[in-house]
């Protein structure tokens, strides 16, 4: 790894940090600033999820008091959620680089209409009341999507905040307190599964790390300059142009 590219992927993770703390989407630009400097693309999504992992951890201690109030019920779906991260990251260590390369752009392109429609999927907030979180459906839902945020990340909370918001009762801070404990929960067995199969690129991680969380406590200060909708555009282009990437060069 050369220092530009370190450098590089320093950057990538300040800015994933900040767009995380803002609008969310920050694994678009590691994923992506890892496959423009040569990362293969399974090993780069690998890596990835270890980049994204210390912010769900602090995005859940920051709804810890909402937590506390439905944790026992929340269990099955973190059993739920960890049989399905599983499931998902094995089936990508199954998977070739040139296999999951040509699925890449799809991915992509589904992953950033996913978080283009994000403010319309989200649930309306609603009176404070206990959630009800044992429904089969939601239970089939969260499944799905712990598959596909054990496989591919991209847009993973916003696919479970609007599973959630359509499956489980409660207001929207207890969807979201919900919906980050879930995302610990798969992005734990992911990095468990890949750093067993050798697959995480660990000076790479190393470098964005400390990015991710300078870019984190930085997006404080963006989120009350730029408005949320030009944070979230970027993200799209970001998602867009990488697609495209993938797309040409096959």
């Amino acid at each position: 790894m050369s220092f530009f590219d370190a450098a590089f992927l320093f950057l990538a993770g300040f800015v994933s940090g900040a767009v995380n703390a803002v609008a969310g989407g920050g694994t678009f630009l590691t994923f992506g600033a890892m496959t423009l400097v040569g990362v293969p693309p399974i090993v780069a999504n690998a890596t990835s999820s270890v980049t994204q992992f210390p912010g769900y951890i602090t995005s859940t201690l920051a709804y810890l008091d909402d937590l506390r109030h439905f944790w026992r019920q929340a269990l099955l779906l973190c059993l739920i959620s960890a049989c399905g991260a599983l499931a998902g990251s094995l089936i990508l260590l199954a998977l070739s680089n040139p296999s999951f390369r040509a699925l890449v752009p799809w991915l992509l392109i589904a992953a950033t209409a996913l978080f283009a429609a994000g403010p319309w999927l989200k649930p309306a907030a609603g009176p404070e009341h206990k959630a009800s979180l044992g429904s089969f459906a939601g239970s089939l839902a969260q499944f799905a999507t712990s598959v596909y945020g054990g496989f591919f990340g991209a847009g993973m909370g916003v696919m479970m905040l609007a599973t959630l918001g359509l499956t489980q009762a409660g207001d929207y801070h207890r969807l979201n307190a919900l919906k980050n404990m879930l995302a610990v929960v798969i992005a734990a067995i992911a990095i468990l599964v890949f750093a067993s199969g050798g697959v995480v690129a660990w000076p790479q991680a190393i470098v964005m790390i400390p990015g991710g969380a300078l870019g984190g406590y930085a997006g404080v200060w963006i989120a009350r300059r730029v408005p949320q909708g030009v944070v979230r555009g970027f993200v799209v282009a970001v998602g867009l142009f990488l697609a495209f990437y993938y797309f040409t060069k096959g």
